[in-house]
């Protein structure tokens, strides 16, 4: 007999008759022949009551006992939901995260899970019950209650489907499935019918509200098909499997994250361990840094920029103004009004010119950008924040994101194929160990024979990213990184990329024409050059995959040229000659992690 996971969020059990109709719709599952775990979040606002409570009573109030107090928003919503399964005919078993067997570490409030002991809910099945599982939560070594932080029931329900090998994942919330961008912010935004979860990592990662991205590293690592549907209506939702919509597509989705904020450490030495310096002090704060974007140096010396949460802007200044000094860095610059758009799609690393097209459109909307990062699927611009929403616009426009691909696979061709893939990777969903949300890393890899063109003094003005890569990719010369740092001093920047070895003569020449129409200082350019990718599942919410390739590669005394990073990958540019030593000492230091 099949089995589902189905999750309920906030809004779809904020009051007693949507709880009612949660029921049913676990009934309805039931009766057509499935067997069924329900997750469920805490009521609506509930654990915003809790948080006001709590702030009622102690300025700051223990992490341990926040998140006792927390769980019990979830303790509640299960213990309705079974009642109401009850009322309505059926067999319902509430369980608390320990109940449920979810074994966590004890980082209270951000905590990742161990190991599921799927035993009890088994047995449960078996005996015919519905099991209404709480989210969010679990317990640690010394049954402390423990909860998982930002997008816990999400995550929770997709490691029980991964641990019960169930056939799909639902997600039932208050929207009908996953967009081209937030419909709130452009109501022309489309429903997609399906999403790969390299994608869905990327777009949660900036911001997307409908999943959160540890849950989608779990459907990753363990092959889940997740079904994103509303739990208001009957509409097939979309669903979110290893494959893209659509083959021809460059572009899937775009994203705003508005709270940016963005730190220039000026001036940094052009030697290798600065970037460790930087990014260990910013890490020991426990801050997550987004955008870096390291370029080139010249005459010794090289900007280091990367944007961090908004909230999260005067922690970062304090590290990592602490270290200036001692690193011999001239200053530090910050903006804390920028935001951030990207676009996201499998089809990008395949096809020319999709950086070209995304800088036109800003440009043509006359938005400024600030920095550029790229990877594999990933295209990012700072921009102004007072211009966010109309740069939003003009790339979902400039990409037809509201109009369905030609060859877009249909929701019930991908169920079917999601089915097959699922069954055979039986015997990994239900793999059960002591760290099933342990980082994993797919490849160390480095890509040789490049070579990086950088120009220099590039003026910071609306369009000139645009026709940069515009003339580049008329001259049929396919680029792989883009980085543009920030340069606060004289209103100049530069930009670098990096393309094969036997496109260095032509990309120079045409560089060169570029620096002369736009009175730019000056183009530079070399070959001998290696990029070196990490990449995996779970490098955001791993902060230590930066430390350690950072420690790494100080230690060897290997200078790091540019870097640029995504959800999936940290990508940084080295000397050719010194890749097989950078790669053997990375793959050594994460041994335990590769997959």
């Amino acid at each position: 007999m099949s089995l589902i996971v189905q999750k309920f969020g906030g809004t779809s059990v904020a009051d007693t008759e949507k709880i009612r109709a949660a029921a049913r719709r676990a009934i309805r599952a039931q009766k057509q022949g499935h067997r069924v775990v329900m997750v469920v979040s805490a009521m609506g606002k509930q654990t915003d009551v809790l948080l006001k409570l709590a702030a009622g009573v102690c300025e700051r109030p223990p992490a341990r006992e926040m998140d006792m107090l927390l769980s019990t928003g979830e303790q509640t919503s299960v213990a309705l939901v079974a009642m109401a399964i009850h009322d309505l005919g059926s067999k319902a078993v509430s369980l608390t995260g320990g109940q449920i067997g979810m074994k966590t570490d004890n980082s209270f409030s951000k905590a990742r899970i161990r190991s599921i002991d799927t035993r009890r809910i088994e047995r449960l099945l078996e005996e015919g019950n519905i099991v209404v599982a709480a989210g969010f939560q679990g317990i640690d070594d010394d049954l402390n209650i423990t909860t998982l932080g930002r997008g816990g029931s999400d995550t929770t329900a997709v490691a029980l489907a991964a641990v019960l090998g169930a056939d799909a994942c639902e997600i039932n919330t208050d929207v009908d499935g996953v967009y081209t961008t937030d419909p709130r912010l452009l109501p022309e935004a489309r429903r997609v019918d399906v999403i790969s979860y390299d994608e869905m990592l990327e777009l949660a990662s900036l911001g997307a509200g409908v999943m959160h991205s540890r849950s989608i590293e779990f459907a990753k690592k363990f092959s889940v098909p997740i079904h994103v549907r509303s739990s208001f209506g009957d509409r097939d939702g979309t669903m979110i499997v290893a494959q893209a919509e659509s083959e021809s597509a460059a572009v899937s989705g775009a994203a705003l994250t508005k709270d940016e904020a963005r730190v220039t450490v000026l001036g940094v030495p052009d030697v290798p361990g600065m970037s460790r310096t930087i990014f260990n002090a910013i890490a020991a704060q426990k801050i997550a840094v987004d955008m870096v974007v390291q370029n080139v140096g010249a005459e010794g010396k090289a900007d280091v920029s990367f944007t961090v949460a908004g909230d999260e802007l005067d922690q970062t200044l304090r590290a990592v103004e602490s270290i200036v000094d001692s690193i011999d860095a001239s200053g530090v610059t910050h903006d804390a009004e920028v935001s951030k758009v990207s676009v996201v799609g499998l089809g990008m690393a395949d096809q020319k010119a999709v950086a070209a097209k995304m800088f036109r459109a800003l440009a043509d909307a006359g938005v400024n950008i600030q920095m550029i990062t790229t990877s594999e699927i990933k295209i990012s611009a700072l921009v102004p924040r007072e211009q966010s929403a109309a740069a939003l616009r003009a790339v979902h426009e400039g990409f037809t994101l509201d109009q369905r691909p030609a060859d877009a696979k249909t929701w019930k061709e991908i169920k079917a194929e999601a089915a097959v893939e699922a069954d055979v990777h039986d015997v990994v969903s239900r793999l059960q160990n002591d760290a099933l949300e342990a980082l994993t890393l797919t490849d160390i890899a480095f890509v040789g024979g490049q070579a990086r063109v950088t120009l220099d003094g590039v003026l910071d003005q609306v369009g000139i990213a645009a026709d940069v890569f515009e003339e580049i990719g008329q001259a049929g010369i396919f680029i792989d990184m883009i980085v543009q740092g920030f340069d606060g001093e004289d209103g100049r920047t530069s930009v670098s990329f990096t393309t094969d070895e036997a496109n260095l003569e032509a990309s120079i020449k045409v560089a060169e024409q570029i620096c002369e129409k736009h009175a730019m200082r000056g183009v530079r350019g070399s070959a001998g050059i290696t990029k070196l990718s990490v990449s995996g599942i779970g490098l955001r919410s791993h902060t230590q995959v930066g430390t350690v390739l950072f420690d790494q590669l100080a230690e060897a005394k290997i200078n790091v040229e540019m870097i640029a990073t995504s959800e999936l990958q940290v990508n940084v540019v080295i000397d050719s000659a010194q890749a097989d030593t950078a790669t053997r000492r990375l793959k050594a230091a994460f041994a335990d992690a590769l997959n």
